[in-house]
């Protein structure tokens, strides 16, 4: 089921938002709503979701207007970064709650529920409350529980920022994972862009309350609209004029056709990576170039800090 947002505009107070955004999110697609703190995406959910009215601008889901529909009868289930568990509820109890309200038959509710836990991974902390759980397991709960309403979208507000890094790293498997089985519309806000380009299908880029770029992983990370869309998306640095990627860089021991030449001034390995810092020459010299080349290529190319080295784009680049 597809959303559909049309001239949305947002202010608080004198802060502008969201400014006349106009969004197509497919149906059955995993998208993240990627953009810097203060950007716009978190208000866009909470709009989608009936959480916050929006004061100009429609939204529609499955082709139905939902503007003015309030949350609870939108079909939607949204989970937030910090769980909202009932405290006093067991797993069990807090992955039914959304059906006992709704009065489901008791029978419909343990089927569902069994279903969901084990969807999850959580079938023997069952009964078990919150407080039990590891983070990682409360989010898998909360994800449960908003399912359990069988909603016509997903919707999910940085639903891994309060974790550790390596728990993020399992989840936003997971979640790629779970999409694949239940297919429901997902939306998933997050300024974490190594989390968009490997969990989402589509990624849209907000920022100051405006769309920069819609596209999937690939499109935007090789194709930019934008300095700010290319620096937001990964490292860059500056190679004459203009930006580039580290890895994007050609770098040699001897003279050739170059964009600039430098020394060496800084030799960092990390894993399986090296990070150079390459202080060009010159009257105007600018700041260092920041270049990475596996370990494998500085060794063949025998790079070590304190040599003279020539940088150009690779080729291919526009």
């Amino acid at each position: 089921m597809g959303i559909e947002v049309s001239g949305v505009t947002k202010h608080f107070g004198d802060f502008v938002a969201l400014q006349d955004i106009d969004l197509t999110v497919p149906g059955g697609g995993l998208t993240a709503l990627l953009g810097p703190s203060g950007g716009g995406k978190s208000t866009l959910l909470r709009i989608v979701a009936g959480l916050e009215s929006a004061d100009a601008g429609r939204v529609e889901i499955g082709g139905v207007d939902a503007t003015g529909v309030p949350a609870q009868k939108r079909g939607v289930g949204f989970v937030f970064q910090h769980y909202a568990a009932f405290k006093h509820m067991s797993v069990r109890k807090n992955i039914a709650f959304g059906l006992e309200i709704r009065r489901q038959p008791k029978a419909r509710i343990k089927a569902t529920v069994d279903e969901l836990l084990e969807l999850v991974h959580l079938t023997q902390w069952a009964d078990q409350m919150p407080s039990q759980l590891s983070g990682g397991q409360r989010q898998r709960m909360a994800l449960a529980r908003a399912l359990a309403i069988e909603p016509s979208v997903l919707l999910l507000d940085e639903p891994f920022g309060a974790l550790d890094a390596k728990v993020r790293k399992e989840l936003r498997d997971w979640l790629r994972r779970l999409h694949d089985e239940v297919h429901v519309t997902t939306v998933f806000v997050t300024h974490d862009q190594e989390e968009a380009l490997e969990v989402a299908d589509t990624i849209v880029v907000i920022n100051e309350g405006r769309i920069e770029q819609i596209g999937t992983p690939d499109d935007l990370y090789d194709k930019p609209a934008s300095d700010f869309v290319l620096s937001f998306l990964g490292p860059v640095t500056t190679l004459g004029d203009r930006l580039i990627r580290p890895h994007d860089i050609e770098i040699s021991r001897y003279e050739q056709a170059a964009t600039a030449v430098g020394t060496i001034t800084r030799w960092t390995r990390v894993g399986f990576e090296v990070r150079l810092e390459v202080t060009p020459e010159g009257p105007r010299p600018g700041p260092p170039v920041q270049v990475v080349v596996t370990r494998a290529d500085a060794n063949a190319l025998g790079l070590h800090a304190g040599d003279r080295v020539w940088l150009r784009p690779r080729p291919g680049l526009d």
